[in-house]
């Protein structure tokens, strides 16, 4: 490790322990929206007038619940049906996702394009969490395997903040990598705590990289690990060539790592659905 990378390291270690790194806030519709449906006795009108306070937002939220992938019945044209097709819940939480995008944004043409990668990348997880949940798991709900996958690396918008007033850093992409990998997981679960996720969502960054773990029960990193494996597969990444039937996550979501990820299966047809509706 360069000795930039350990300073930068050691100074953010000691901000997060003194609660003094500022920490990025949800979009601010994101925050109503989740703030109107944790109430149990929310009606659609309510949440229809906030969500309906973002055009773009009411928009996209229409779009997903026309998709091939939630196969509607019948078209949706307006906000309030398709709040009650997706129920109060998977409303907030596709609301969360869709709002997040607008976060990945920065100020310099290095820190942008850091960003949108971190964003793609996320995105690609998201999508592929989405259909292993819908195929694999009668217990997990797709929307929030969606937002596990969409926020598994979320720790890195802080770091990429602090580059930014940080020139050294923002100068040397090795530095800056190895920082991501090293403080990304525990900056990521605290800014899901900081924004009340529930624990099996904010402990995701900390627990994705553990292809070791087996905890009791299937839960969202089981979603998002093979997400992960899933989305190298076939590349020179080393997640590719690590031994996928010595993962408990495949067990547990009963999936054959060796037979299930071929091209024709439904699986991915669902999958490039997620992932462009989240684009």
């Amino acid at each position: 490790m360069s000795s930039l990378a350990e300073k930068v390291q050691c100074e953010l270690i000691q901000a997060i322990e003194n609660d003094d790194l500022i920490l990025p806030t949800l979009p601010e519709v994101a925050q109503t929206v989740r703030e109107a449906a944790a109430n149990p006795e929310i009606r659609t009108s309510e949440l229809c007038r906030v969500i309906g306070s973002d055009v773009a937002l009411s928009a996209r939220i229409i779009k997903v619940v026309n998709s091939p992938l939630l196969r509607a019945s019948k078209e949706i044209n307006d906000l309030h049906a398709a709040i009650n097709r997706l129920g109060v819940n998977y409303t907030s939480n596709l609301a969360t996702g869709l709002a997040m995008e607008q976060m990945f944004r920065a100020t310099t043409d290095v820190v942008n394009r850091k960003m949108r990668e971190v964003w793609q990348k996320s995105t690609e997880i998201a999508g592929i969490s989405h259909a292993l949940c819908r195929r694999h798991s009668s217990r997990l709900m797709p929307d929030q395997a969606t937002l596990a996958g969409l926020l598994y690396q979320i720790g890195v918008l802080p770091i990429l903040t602090y580059a930014e007033e940080n020139r050294a850093l923002l100068a040397d992409e090795i530095s800056l990598n190895h920082v991501i990998d090293k403080i990304h997981p525990i900056l990521g679960e605290k800014l899901l705590r900081a924004w009340e996720f529930i624990d099996a969502i904010a402990l995701v960054p900390v627990q994705y990289q553990d292809f070791e773990r087996d905890s009791i029960t299937q839960d969202y990193t089981d979603i998002v690990q093979v997400a992960i494996l899933q989305s190298y597969r076939g590349t020179s990444h080393p997640y590719a060539s690590m031994p996928w039937a010595e993962v408990p996550a495949f067990r547990k979501l009963g999936i054959d790592p060796i037979s299930q990820f071929r091209q024709d299966d439904e699986s991915l047809i669902d999958t490039l659905e997620a992932r462009q509706l989240l684009r």
